[in-house]
């Protein structure tokens, strides 16, 4: 069945008109469609990371994958419990798989990490949160910041080159499996300014970032989900991934539905747009989006 689809003008206009309705009365609209998600997700099992062996390799002890789409490691050396990563998979438009949703590595799952983007064939990895805050380590660092090789596992990690963005950067990483001649070429955006459980300053900053990555998506033969990290990933990371998600949405000409995409993320991983300032900053952005920078409502 062929979707019905409408002019960027059309998707705008109409967009714009529910923006203004929700926020209505001290956004009264976006606060009730946000309620309306809490339960969301709530009755799926997050038993294996909740599993006493596993503990440890999770960030944050009340953010878990769920069961039911977690990422699972190849078993290493019979162990059972090695195919554990604090991961899921998640919608964006596509498939169920189009993104890999997961926490800022600890020190002890950085191995973990990137044999979780070899085993998926990975070649995007977006990076919203800054490693640290004060004396708060957010994410471990697991690649080299500059040209440099460091092992980790079996992987070996090469950054080849690293082009500063206006609030990002931008790292082109080799990657090679210790005793394999084949070698794969991962692209690594970086966003550091994007603070802890909040939403950039600056709308058209995550604006072009996000518009960024979408058109390397769509460049790229999709070999494998592209990977999305904040610190705990959840709340920035479904923050980014909503967004681009229907950005790609109105590019082909398809109505955005805001409400449904975080519920449809919601069903795959918990707490995805953590709260309600970003809630209502994924309706901002893509506002903004649309009108090509100028969008008051």
């Amino acid at each position: 069945m062929r979707v019905q689809t409408y002019s960027r003008a059309q998707i705008l206009q109409e967009f714009r008109s529910r923006c203004q309705e929700l926020a209505a009365n001290d956004n009264r609209g976006f606060k009730q469609e946000f309620e309306e998600l809490n339960d969301v997700g709530r009755d799926l099992t997050t038993r294996v990371g909740d599993s006493q062996v596993n503990r440890e390799k999770n960030r944050y002890p009340y953010i878990l994958p769920y069961d039911h789409c977690r990422v699972r490691l190849s078993a290493q050396n019979s162990d059972p419990y090695s195919d554990y990563i604090n991961a899921n998979f998640v919608p964006g438009g596509g498939s169920e798989r189009d993104f890999i949703c997961t926490q800022g590595p600890l020190h002890s799952t950085v191995a973990d990490f990137w044999r979780m983007v070899w085993e998926q064939n990975v070649r995007i990895i977006v990076m919203v949160t800054a490693l640290r805050h004060k004396s708060t380590v957010l994410c471990e660092k697991y690649w080299p910041l500059e040209r440099g090789t460091v092992y980790h596992g079996l992987i070996q990690v090469t950054t080849v080159s690293r082009k500063q963005g206006p609030d990002y950067f931008i790292t082109t990483i080799n990657l090679r499996q210790r005793d394999c001649p084949t070698d794969r070429t991962v692209t690594h955006y970086y966003y550091p300014s994007w603070p802890d459980r909040g939403t950039p300053t600056d709308p058209s900053s995550l604006c072009a970032f996000t518009e960024h990555v979408r058109q390397s998506l769509e460049a790229i033969p999709r070999l494998g989900p592209a990977v999305v990290h904040c610190s705990a990933g959840v709340g920035r990371s479904g923050t980014f991934v909503a967004l681009l998600w229907l950005m790609q949405l109105c590019a082909r000409g398809i109505r955005p539905d805001v409400r449904a995409a975080v519920e449809d993320l919601r069903l795959h991983r918990m707490w995805m747009v953590q709260n309600l300032e970003q809630y209502i900053f994924v309706y901002q952005s893509l506002l903004l989006w649309l009108s090509g920078g100028t969008s008051a409502w």
